[in-house]
């Protein structure tokens, strides 16, 4: 008899994400963890409701790009029954912009990453986005599966700038030092989980690339994290 649960990796839209390479680092802790794992390079299955409920566990690394309204309500569907959802980074947060309710499920949308300031550009530079943050467990966050006995933490990326509202239960954030045009501090949550009817949303903003992927820290929150939201 098969013990193992069913994983589903939808990778796919803005190639600068490196969503293949980006899930590739996961899936071998999702086999070692007992997980089955479909991988899908567009959100069609989650128009499949035959399918969908046979699902566990969503890990979304889709930056950008289109979901139709049957493959939204039907990932809000299996999330809403039981189904988890877990992503990082653009690829669940500044994902499908043009759909509320995607939005809605996964309770945050990406609004920019300040980068560095006009006079440190370097043209045609690839990291003018990349700055120097921290990222700032909560205490309430303390003795959660997710961040458990994890200290603060510091990235050199891009550090996120998202929009999001009080359902979410957020486990650290990050805070924007104040500047032109805005002037004051904005603290933006980094880490957060939702629930979704009887199924578990897990976000984490860190992960534009794979060095922040591969950060010791930031690797430990994305695979706990996908085993809290699972079924």
């Amino acid at each position: 008899m098969n013990e193992n649960r069913n994983a589903l990796v939808v990778r796919g839209g803005w190639e600068g994400h490196q969503p293949v390479a980006a899930t590739d680092l996961f899936i071998p802790y999702l086999r070692d963890q007992q997980f089955d794992v479909r991988v899908s390079d567009s959100p069609e299955p989650y128009a499949d409701a035959d399918y969908m409920t046979t699902v566990d566990l969503i890990v979304q690394c889709y930056s950008m790009g289109e979901i139709t309204a049957k493959e939204c309500a039907g990932l809000s569907a299996a999330v809403a029954a039981g189904t988890g959802l877990a992503g990082w980074h653009g690829g669940i947060v500044d994902a499908f912009r043009a759909n509320p309710d995607y939005l809605h499920l996964v309770g945050g949308q990406f609004a920019c990453h300040p980068g560095k300031l006009p006079d440190e550009w370097v043209p045609d530079a690839p990291d003018n986005c990349f700055i120097p943050y921290r990222v700032t467990m909560l205490p309430e966050a303390a003795d959660h599966p997710i961040t458990a006995g994890l200290p603060d933490f510091d990235l050199v990326t891009e550090q996120y700038w998202v929009l999001t509202d009080e359902y979410n239960d957020v486990l650290a954030t990050t805070t924007h030092p104040a500047r032109a045009p805005w002037h004051r501090e904005v603290v933006a949550p980094a880490i957060w989980t939702r629930n979704w009817g009887e199924g578990r949303v897990f976000v984490a903003t860190p992960g534009h690339d794979l060095d922040v992927l591969r950060e010791p820290t930031v690797r430990t929150i994305i695979e706990r994290g996908m085993t809290w939201a699972s079924r």
